[in-house]
């Protein structure tokens, strides 16, 4: 995991300097949540942290949570990882078991609050995974079900065109990272469910 520590140490630093008191809504996993500049301004009713660190995967996730995300002692979290685990080569099934070792992590330090999970989108320089993006979500989908407190949000869906394939605009030229555009969509999904995964 030594590749992502010079940029972990940065979140860290800026977490001794920028810790606003009062309830806070942690945004944590790879860099579809490190570029969501407009976070604040998108859920101006909750004091959204983004802890977003470019490239991760969940098992980057997993092994920095406990330097990134504990000690906020968030009163809600979101999870988006997943993503590049499956452009690494990873199986489902080994994502499905990463998340359910994210998941044992969470409840052992906070056992109560909402914890979502963001599924993995469906990029345009991802497509070619497309069989594996749906079955790992299906999975995890099913684990989050079993799980209390937790919430399953489907991005999946909500970023596929009339006839079944990404909508361009929502992706940047690169085919993987969101446009403005595609952020909006998911604060839009996210607002449709914002009492369960907010508190609100």
């Amino acid at each position: 995991m030594y590749w992502y520590e010079e940029e972990v140490r940065q979140l860290e630093n800026r977490l001794k300097t920028a810790a606003p008191p009062g309830p806070r809504v942690v945004f944590y996993g790879s860099s579809s949540v490190r570029l969501w500049d407009s976070l604040s301004p998108d859920f101006p009713a909750i004091q959204p942290l983004n802890l977003g660190f470019g490239g991760s995967t969940l098992a980057a996730c997993a092994w920095f949570f406990e330097r990134l995300v504990v000690p906020t002692r968030p009163d809600a979290l979101l999870l988006y990882a997943g993503d590049n685990d499956l452009g690494d080569e990873r199986h489902p099934e080994e994502v499905y078991l990463l998340f359910c070792a994210m998941l044992t992590l969470v409840r052992q330090h906070f056992p109560a609050i909402p914890f979502t999970y963001l599924s993995i989108k469906p990029s345009p320089a991802r497509w070619h995974l497309v069989d594996r993006i749906r079955f790992t979500n299906q999975i995890i989908a099913g684990k989050i079900a079993t799980a209390p407190g937790c919430h399953y949000v489907d991005v999946f869906t909500r970023m596929l065109n009339a006839h079944g394939y990404p909508q361009a605009d929502l992706f940047n030229a690169d085919g993987l990272h969101l446009s403005r555009k595609g952020y909006r969509a998911w604060q839009q999904v996210l607002s449709d469910h914002r009492e369960p995964i907010f508190g609100l």
